[in-house]
């Protein structure tokens, strides 16, 4: 038995997300899923059932980078084969990068020590027609500077339930962000954060909260004190998916 993992990229924007969202399987999602269209995939090529585990589930209309998957099988096909064979079967919008044999002990969520995502706006006055679907458009003046000076609170570990939306089963709202990036290059501002693990819609709420900083509609200071309310009611607008992008998984 081999534990292969894959590298992929994917553009999420026709997709209900990675995972299936209920007790439903591939078989009756009809590939809405990224699990959904790999597993299929790789079931074909292999001939045999195929389960991922991924490190991390991107909701419906998040993109990847390079996300990261793992799974088991006896098969004896070449790392080079399988990655063409896979990549020839896929649709234009979803990509395997790489593929390499690791320990049996390997587990792509568990064994994860952060994750990087990114999310991207567009700053100007006018949208774009080739991006609309990897960028959040804003035409308002925005203070990067002020974003960067109000992100700086969110460093470290604290408990972030006010950017953390309703779950069906509650989570721990405590974790840790390593580094927050915020910079701006002609008309596009990134906002970068890492952190060991993240809640359901946590950088798109910390995204939506720095834009309102940055526009003007909070205060200073104002992020600092959002974070110790734990009040999601406080804290900025969830930002569309379209905008956010798994861009690493360090290990």
């Amino acid at each position: 038995m081999l534990n292969f993992k894959l590298q992929i990229e994917y553009d999420g924007t026709h997709y209900y997300g990675w995972q299936v969202q209920n007790s439903r399987s591939c078989v009756y999602q009809s590939n809405k899923t990224i699990q959904c269209v790999l597993e299929k995939v790789l079931k074909k090529i292999l001939q045999e059932n195929i389960k991922l585990i991924v490190a991390g589930r991107t909701d419906s209309g998040v993109h990847a980078l390079a996300q990261v998957a793992n799974f088991k099988s006896a098969t004896e096909i070449s790392l080079q084969r399988l990655r063409w064979a896979v990549n020839c079967l896929l649709p234009p919008d979803i990509k395997v990068t790489s593929v390499q044999k690791v320990a049996l002990g390997f587990n792509s969520r568990f064994c994860a020590k952060s994750k990087v995502y990114r999310y991207t706006i567009l700053n100007r006055k006018y949208s774009s027609a080739l991006l609309a679907n990897r960028v959040y458009f804003f035409h308002h003046p925005v203070d990067v500077r002020l974003m960067r000076s109000e992100a700086k609170f969110l460093l470290g570990r604290h408990n972030f339930a006010s950017f953390q939306a309703a779950e069906l089963r509650p989570r721990n709202p405590v974790r840790t962000i390593k580094r927050i990036k915020i910079s701006k290059q002609k008309n596009f501002i990134y906002i970068d954060i890492e952190a060991d693990s993240f809640l359901y819609n946590m950088v798109r709420n910390i995204a939506g909260t720095l834009l309102e900083v940055g526009r003007g509609r909070f205060a200073k200071t104002s992020m600092q004190k959002i974070l110790k309310s734990r009040n999601r009611k406080l804290a900025g607008p969830t930002l569309p998916a379209k905008g956010l992008c798994l861009v690493k998984v360090k290990y």
